[in-house]
Formats: structure tokens, C-alpha cells, sequence
């Protein structure tokens, strides 16, 4: 395609409007971009801040219970029939070491086969020299029967070395713990008949404990398995306890709208009880965002939207998609790229100034370069007419004025049966009370290229001033300019 011909400037031409075009954001309104003079940024209080990309991670600070780690309980039960005699660990809350004796019992069952076992290992005794062919090797086998049924009956390996070693048994057998820990479970009672069901003690190993943090429905979506957790409790104030977050559990409170995130934490020192309430501290990093302040974020509540910094005063809406809020920052899904400078404060203000914009129709595409770096294309391919603007009085008056403007294009030649509209727009300035300000008048073609429309300004003071020229249908010029109107100020 000819780059020259004019249907190649007119696509061009389009796409730089519809990029520069005014955004809606709501039922009735529209963000439109707008120009804010150094005066008025200085007058309201405009700063910029650049969006980053950056490693992002959260802290969220919640409360929870300790509780056992279930993985460390046991049971202790026989597996056999019989009668207890003396119990050692006779408190709830005794501390037990594997290994260690908890209780004995009498089992007529168990004594038969402690004496299969004595038996064994003497008929093993008397053959050893035998030079009968396997022999030997059946006695053996006959004792490490009796030794496994033993063993499979829970008799620990230091009671069958002492049959072995002494040589006799004994009326009541001893039953060591088989973990160590704190018995919160007792019922082994001297006296008592037990069966292979019955649960003697229940044994809790807190060397490490569980933590169910409460999180609340709209903050669990940044919570991860594996994330670090640091818990403080009052009894040993100054004093932090690391762990990481283990599960979180598929169910949200109907009463309270949070899960239950359980973090395991080592306990060697016993200091975490059970029962204990504890603040805990969940450390949430979210890898490398985009990230911009939040004051940058004008929500409307159905959109959020951000002002673009373009370059010499020009800022563009652009609606955002935010993702999380991280401290004083929101996390950015789309609409901003890193690198670019925002409007990060008096948001309101500058939506003001831009929905008037909007609903009068002012804005037009930026000055040469502004629109075009935007949409990625090189100046030289935009088309463009001169504006001149000229005023009766000059300079201008608070009251009635006359608004010359003449139009050329790229040759110089006049440019007849066009249509030229100004807009002169004033901000608001909350500080001396007065509103923003806008006035707009369509020109009149007065032959040669010029136009001229009558306007009443109301106040004195410095102006923005939009002029927009279309033929056709189609925008040919468009031209930005601060002009000054001599006169008191309106109040």
C-alpha cells in the first residue's frame, strides 16, 4: 500500500483516535484524557509514580490454637487376654520415653507360650552336638517360631533376651511404651481385666504441634502450603516460633466466613501446649508483580482506572485489572506495563476534570508524537493541518471575547468548509472554592481558512484551550494551548 495515498493517512488517522478515544466507566459517564498545565499540577497537588516490577510478598497477621500433631498419637492396647498387675504410668500427663515400662500383666496364654519358648531353646541345648542330619537345624527353627509368636504378641525384645538369658519365666510380663510422650489418655487400672480392644493409654508425642490459623475467605486465595509461618505466645513474650503452613482446609465457617490453615511447628522444648491461643504471623511471598501505590487507583466500583503520565501535561485513563492488595500497593494484572509514570495522587480531582471533559465532547487526540507513540507509529505517518488562534480582544477578557481561528494545511493553502469547534475548560481549585469551568462555541467559516466564534468567559485567569477542526466527518487538526484572560478571578 502507498503510504502516501489518502486512504493509508485516513486508517491511521482512526486508529490513533479510537486509541485516544474516552473510556466509559460507568452507567452515565466517561473518562476522557486531559492536559493539566506545571501551575495547576503545583495548585492541586499532582505527584507521579512509576509502576515497578518487583518481588511481592504479603504479611498477614491472624490468630489461632495450638493443638497436637495427630500423626504423633498412639495407642497402647495388648494382644492378649489377661489381668494387670502393677501399672507404672499411673497420671494422666506422665511423661514416658519409648521403652519404658508402663504396667504388667498375667496371661495364662502368654505364659504357655513363654514355656513352648524355654522349651525350644533346651531342646535346641541337648541336640547342638547331635551329628544326626538336620536335627540342629530344627531345633533351631523351633525356638525362632517361639520367639516370633512372642514378638507378635507385643513382648518386647528385652523380655525374650531375659527368657533366654535366665532361662524361666515370669508370672507377669512388663509392657513397655512403644513411643515417647505425654499420656493424656489413662485407663490401666491394677486389677483389671483387659482384652486386645481394650485402648489402656493414649500417648501424644508434642515435639511437634499443630496451629489452626484463622484466615478469612477473601484473604485465602494468597495463602500457599509451604509459606513461612512465625507464632508468639503470651506466655514467653519476646520469644518467636518458626513453622510453615502444612494444609488448609477445604471448608470455609458459615459464622465466621474463614478456613482453618494449619502450620507445624517444632516444639523440643515443649513450650507450645496444646490449648494454648497464639498470634500467628504468615509470611505470603507472591514472586515478581507488577505492582503501583494504591492511592494511584481511582475505583469506581464497578472499574478501577489509572492516569497515564504521556508528556508535557497530557494524562490518558486507562482501566486497570488489579489483583491482590499488598501493604499500600495493588498488584496489576493488566492495563499497565512497567516503566510508565501515573497520576499517585488527587485522583478525584483529575477524574473531575476528565469526566467534564468527556461529557463535553472536548478532548481530541494529542499534539504530533503524544498520540503516535502511543499507538506505535512514526509521527511522519500522521497527517496534520496548522491552527492559528487569534482573539478580539487580545489577550482575552473575563466576559465576551472573539475566537479567530485559522486553519492551512501541510502546503500553507487555506482550508474552506471545515468545522471548527474551542473548548475552553478551567480546573477546578478546591483550595480558593471555585469549581471547574468550561465553555465551548462552535466557529463560523469566514472564508480563506479563518473561523470565528463569540465566547463569554466567566472568570479571569489561565485557560486550557482545546480546538478541534473536522471536514467531512473526519478530524483534520486538533491543537492544545494555554492561553491567559485578563480580569478578576471567579468566586
Amino acid at each position: 500500500m502507498n503510504c502516501n495515498s489518502p486512504s493509508w493517512r485516513l486508517c491511521v488517522l482512526t486508529l490513533v483516535l479510537a486509541i485516544a478515544s474516552p473510556i466509559a466507566y460507568g452507567a452515565d459517564s466517561q473518562l476522557a484524557p486531559i492536559r493539566i498545565t506545571p501551575e495547576r499540577r503545583q495548585l492541586i497537588g499532582l505527584k507521579f509514580a512509576t509502576v515497578v516490577r518487583k518481588d511481592v510478598s504479603d504479611r498477614l497477621d491472624t490468630t489461632g490454637n495450638i493443638e497436637a500433631d495427630e500423626r504423633l498419637q498412639g495407642y497402647v492396647q495388648t494382644r492378649f487376654a489377661g489381668w494387670i498387675e502393677k501399672v507404672f504410668a499411673n497420671s494422666t500427663y506422665q511423661y514416658v520415653r519409648r521403652g519404658q515400662p508402663l504396667f504388667t500383666i498375667y496371661s495364662p496364654d502368654l505364659m504357655s507360650t513363654e514355656s513352648e519358648y524355654l522349651l525350644a531353646i533346651e531342646a535346641r541345648k541337648r541336640v547342638k552336638d547331635s551329628t544326626v542330619g538336620d536335627v540342629t537345624t530344627d531345633a533351631t527353627s523351633l525356638v525362632d517360631s517361639a520367639a516370633e509368636r512372642l514378638k507378635l504378641w507385643g513382648v518386647s525384645p528385652r523380655e525374650i533376651a531375659r527368657l533366654e538369658r535366665e532361662r524361666t519365666g515370669r508370672r507377669a510380663v512388663e509392657i513397655d511404651s512403644p513411643m515417647s510422650g505425654y499420656i493424656v489418655e489413662r485407663n490401666a487400672l491394677p486389677n483389671m481385666y483387659v482384652q486386645p480392644d481394650t485402648r489402656l493409654f493414649t500417648i501424644t508425642d508434642l515435639s511437634k504441634v499443630w496451629i489452626y490459623a484463622a484466615v478469612f475467605q477473601n484473604e485465602i486465595g494468597k495463602v500457599r502450603p509451604g509459606n513461612p509461618a512465625t507464632v508468639t505466645v503470651d506466655a514467653y513474650p519476646g520469644t518467636n516460633f518458626d513453622g510453615r503452613v502444612d494444609f488448609i482446609q477445604p471448608q470455609i465457617d458459615l459464622m465466621t466466613r474463614s478456613a482453618k490453615v494449619r502450620c507445624e511447628f517444632n516444639n523440643p522444648k515443649g513450650q507450645l501446649l496444646p490449648g494454648m491461643f497464639a498470634h500467628v504471623a504468615l509470611d505470603l511471598p507472591m514472586g515478581e508483580q507488577t505492582v503501583i501505590p494504591d492511592t494511584a487507583v481511582l475505583s469506581t466500583g464497578t472499574h478501577n482506572v489509572a492516569f497515564i503520565d504521556r508528556g508535557d501535561g497530557y494524562l490518558t485513563p486507562a482501566e486497570i485489572e488489579l489483583g491482590p492488595h499488598v501493604g499500600d500497593e495493588f498488584i496489576v494484572l493488566k492495563g499497565l506495563a512497567p516503566g510508565q509514570q501515573i497520576v499517585s495522587s488527587a485522583n478525584f480531582l483529575i477524574d473531575s476534570e476528565s469526566q467534564l471533559q468527556a461529557a463535553a465532547g472536548a478532548f481530541v487526540p494529542p499534539p504530533p508524537g503524544v498520540g503516535a507513540n502511543a499507538a506505535g507509529l512514526p509521527i511522519e505517518a500522521i497527517p496534520q493541518a496548522s491552527i492559528e488562534f487569534a482573539s478580539d480582544p487580545n489577550p482575552l477578557v473575563r466576559g465576551h471575547n472573539k475566537a479567530i481561528v485559522t486553519v492551512r494545511d501541510s502546503k500553507g493553502a487555506p482550508i474552506s468548509g471545515a468545522q471548527a469547534t474551542v473548548s475552553f475548560y478551567m480546573a477546578a481549585m478546591p483550595a480558593m472554592g471555585m469549581a471547574a469551568m468550561h465553555t465551548q462555541g462552535t466557529a463560523d467559516d469566514q472564508g480563506n481558512g479563518t473561523y470565528a466564534a463569540n465566547i463569554d468567559l466567566p472568570s479571569g485567569g489561565t485557560w486550557s484551550l482545546t480546538i478541534t477542526v473536522s471536514k467531512e466527518g473526519h478530524p483534520i487538526a486538533t491543537k492544545q494551548m494555554d492561553v491567559s484572560a485578563s480580569g478578576s478571578m471567579a468566586m
